[in-house]
Formats: C-alpha cells, sequence, structure tokens
C-alpha cells in the first residue's frame, strides 16, 4: 500500500501536516481573539478539521499552545544557531540577533504567546524553558568566546548577556504587551545597532586613555 498505511488513514506526512496546520488555526484565533476567544471549535473550523482531531493531538486548549510555544521557540533558537555559526565579526552577529530579538520581542505571535503565558503558570514555565532558558545560554557560550579572545571586558558571559539584552530590550516589549503598536522595521534595526554599540563600548577590552 503506497497512499495510506491502513484502510482511511492519511500517510504519517499528510498528518504531521494537518497538525501544522492546526497550529496555524490556533495562531491566528490567539492573534485575532485573544486567548478568552480562542477556543477548540474555533480553531478546528479555521483548520477545517475535527475538534477531536485537536483532543488527539493535543489533548487540550493548553496543549496546544503548549505546542504553538515549543514550535515558535524552536524556530527562535534556529535563527539564533544560525547567526552564532556565521563567520561574521562580533559587531555584526551582535546586531543580527538584536534585531531579530527585537523582532520577535514586538511581533504579533509573541505578544500573543506571551499574553496566553501570563494567565497560566505551566504555559509561563514552557516560555521560559523553551526561551529565555534556552537562547540565552547559547549566547552566553558566544560571547565566552569573545571574553576568551580579548573582545569584551567583562569577565561574566552570564552578566555581559543581561547587560546586551537590557540595552536591546529597554521597555520595547512591555510597551508591545500594553497594545502599542511595533516600531517599523527600519527603527529596530537603528535601534539594535545603537544597543551593541553601547555594549561593546561597555565591554571593550582596550584600556583606557591617560
Amino acid at each position: 500500500m503506497t497512499g495510506q498505511t491502513r484502510r482511511g488513514r492519511p500517510r504519517a506526512g499528510e498528518q504531521e501536516a494537518r497538525r501544522h496546520a492546526a497550529l496555524d488555526a490556533a495562531l491566528t484565533e490567539l492573534v485575532a481573539h485573544g486567548l478568552d476567544g480562542t477556543t477548540m471549535q474555533a480553531v478546528a473550523a479555521r483548520a477545517g478539521c475535527s475538534k477531536e482531531s485537536l483532543y488527539t493531538w493535543f489533548n487540550n486548549r493548553d496543549g496546544l499552545l503548549a505546542a504553538l510555544i515549543e514550535r515558535q521557540s524552536a524556530q527562535v533558537t534556529a535563527a539564533v544557531t544560525a547567526a552564532l555559526d556565521s563567520p561574521a565579526e562580533p559587531r555584526a552577529t551582535l546586531t543580527v540577533i538584536a534585531e531579530n530579538l527585537l523582532r520577535l520581542l514586538t511581533s504579533d505571535t509573541s505578544v500573543a504567546l506571551n499574553r496566553a503565558a501570563m494567565t497560566s503558570p505551566d504555559l509561563a514555565a514552557l516560555l521560559l524553558r523553551h526561551g529565555r532558558h534556552t537562547t540565552g545560554p547559547l549566547i552566553e557560550d558566544y560571547l565566552t568566546r569573545l571574553i576568551g579572545q580579548g573582545h569584551l571586558r567583562t569577565g561574566d558571559p552570564a552578566e555581559a548577556f543581561q547587560l546586551l539584552y537590557g540595552l536591546v530590550v529597554r521597555d520595547v516589549q512591555i510597551r508591545s504587551l500594553l497594545g502599542e503598536p511595533a516600531p517599523p522595521p527600519g527603527r529596530l534595526r537603528a535601534d539594535a545597532e545603537l544597543a551593541v554599540d553601547r555594549f561593546l563600548t561597555l565591554t571593550d577590552d582596550t584600556p583606557p586613555r591617560d
């Protein structure tokens, strides 16, 4: 049997495609209607599948939201890893990371998922585990390499990451969560460049002049 593993059952690839379509539908509902307006019935209708399928794949609405968080986090981790693995010089690499971070935190997807996570300790813990506690160490490892190469004056990569994060994010995320429109792409790029310039100035290993 080439088309189906059993009569009436879709291929594994088709099943996965339907699951991804359900996640896309859930994200659209979450962005458009918020957590309270996102129901399994609405997601099923938008995805063109049955509620039974949703419950089979995700167990319940929290499971659906958890899958959304995990998918989003995997995409972010892949983007950060790609930036860190590039042969670009440190300023360019840090600027790419900073710009991506700003774009992520002000995106409709991130705002919707963060608002949802604020209503559930379990979702909040999941968002932290797959977000900050996954990408943070990746960037800290990169900063450790920069410290070892003499590019940064600080000896604590965790402290350096906190400094970089604070300079990049400032109050942008909280303003987005409160409903303020995201800055335009050009502004995000300029803000990322300025944050990295300030970071490198504060952590420059060049001795001060007399």
